[in-house]
């Protein structure tokens, strides 16, 4: 386990349903003791969810994007390819997709209620797998 001094879990997170826009935060690995994200942006209404990552600057290795609700995600018009973690209510990995390319589309996931989107080589640079037990930290 990660010693977070300085850091809090999210205040009241008991699911992913309770975080909000709002707050800056950071994601751990708990099952690897890494920290997958340390800027992590949200889309949890539908316009931000739609827009996703299109239009933007290739995400850095500290980067990362919380899509919630969502169950599959696509690449079209992407320009590079990307890591993407699906995960359920309590933050436990049940799907991942490593390096997705562009103009490719994943499966659905039923058991996801968010994805999480990192830049490619991600998974592989912290040795997330399936079952692992993330954490979402508010920064500061």
């Amino acid at each position: 386990m990660l010693a977070m001094s300085n850091r809090s879990a999210f205040p009241g997170a008991r699911s992913l349903r309770d975080i909000t826009a709002g707050n800056a935060l950071r994601v751990i690995n708990e099952t690897r003791s890494v920290e997958l994200v340390s800027r992590l942006a949200l889309a949890l209404g539908p316009l931000r969810r739609l827009r996703g990552l299109l239009g933007r600057a290739p995400l850095a290795a500290e980067e990362g994007l919380l899509l919630r609700p969502c169950q599959a995600v696509h690449t079209f018009f992407m320009p590079c390819p990307i890591d993407v973690l699906f995960l359920d209510e309590g933050g436990r990995v049940v799907g991942l997709r490593s390096e997705l390319r562009p103009w490719r589309v994943t499966p659905f996931f039923g058991d996801a209620l968010a994805t999480l989107e990192l830049a490619s080589g991600r998974v592989m640079a912290t040795g997330t797998s399936g079952g692992d037990q993330l954490r979402f930290e508010v920064i500061g």
